[in-house]
């Protein structure tokens, strides 16, 4: 038997992102699930030196540019990083310059 979704998680696409750096390379791996159950998984690897954190910005953004790229309406975002939910949830203030560009951005893609 199939559960009736809500009217709320009807069209709900759902995003999972994890960022990684280490001393010699970084990257992100990526899921996007559709409200039909698919999915599309990524594994990137960034040209660039990027820290933990950066590394988070930029699998987010990648994914928000394929989901808008996809015309996803509606989307639900998990990440293991508790500084970029903070600050993406306003929770948190961003006091770098650089998290506050990365968190601009991201606000340009919502």
């Amino acid at each position: 038997m199939e559960d009736d979704p809500s009217e709320n998680e009807k069209g709900l696409w759902k995003l999972s992102v994890d960022g990684s750096s280490c001393a010699s390379e970084s990257g992100a791996g990526l899921v996007l699930t559709s409200p039909d159950g698919w999915t599309l998984g990524y594994a990137l690897r960034f040209g660039f030196k990027a820290t933990n954190n950066e590394a988070e910005w930029e699998a987010l953004i990648a994914r928000l540019t394929i989901a808008k790229n996809l015309e996803v309406q509606k989307i639900e975002v998990s990440s293991d990083s508790q500084l970029v939910v903070g600050l993406v949830n306003e929770k948190y203030e961003a006091r770098e310059d650089s998290m506050a560009k990365y968190l601009a951005h991201v606000q340009s893609l919502k």
